[in-house]
């Protein structure tokens, strides 16, 4: 070997060396905490329903809407994901594509409360007769929800059909013994 070799030799041994220092002070990927969400495009559509909800509950629409927009995305035709969004809408005021998202919703899995929902809606609308359609279905597939007969007196009364309005409130409170709206309107009527 001549003086040469042996130069290159030892620069080559030294830099082998310095990538050997380096690679030992690089520290392994730490693995994902428990309580990390997962990325955003691995999460499913349950749990971004799931974090929407959060979101609502503390009162970030925005947010809600957004998650609930990627859950439809990743599971379209989900009833309640579809009733979820319709509800954020009508919270902003628009009515009519929270009534498009109700009917889908109810087109894929009937459901009560999205009956109520659309009710309370066409009734904000004047529109009595989908309302009272809407709130016959409700009671159709849950006769014991004190608030749809509540509200369905209401209806009622905005079409001055009182006697028929006093059955719904007395029903309401034959369910609900302690709902106060429902005796106050009773006892206007009587």
């Amino acid at each position: 070997m001549n003086l040469f070799q042996l130069i290159l030799l030892g620069a080559s041994a030294y830099l082998a060396y310095k990538i050997y220092e380096h690679i030992q002070t690089l520290q392994d990927p730490q693995e994902s905490k428990p309580n990390t969400p997962p990325p955003r495009d691995k999460r499913t559509a349950q749990e971004l329903i799931d974090e929407a909800d959060e979101a609502f509950q503390n009162d970030d629409l925005a947010q809600a809407k957004s998650l609930l927009a990627e859950a439809d995305v990743l599971e379209p035709n989900n009833a309640q994901t579809l009733g979820k969004i319709a509800y954020i809408l009508a919270n902003e005021g628009d009515s009519e594509r929270a009534i498009e998202h109700y009917e889908h919703s109810l087109s894929i899995e009937e459901d009560d409360m999205v009956h109520n929902a659309l009710a309370s809606l066409f009734r904000d609308k004047e529109d009595y007769e989908r309302a009272e359609g809407h709130y016959k279905s409700a009671l159709a597939l849950d006769d014991a929800y004190d608030v749809t007969y509540y509200n369905y007196g209401n209806l009622l009364q905005d079409l001055e059909r009182l006697a028929e309005a006093k059955v719904m409130y007395a029903k309401a409170l034959e369910l609900n013994p302690e709902f106060t709206q429902a005796r106050e309107e009773l006892e206007k009527l009587s």
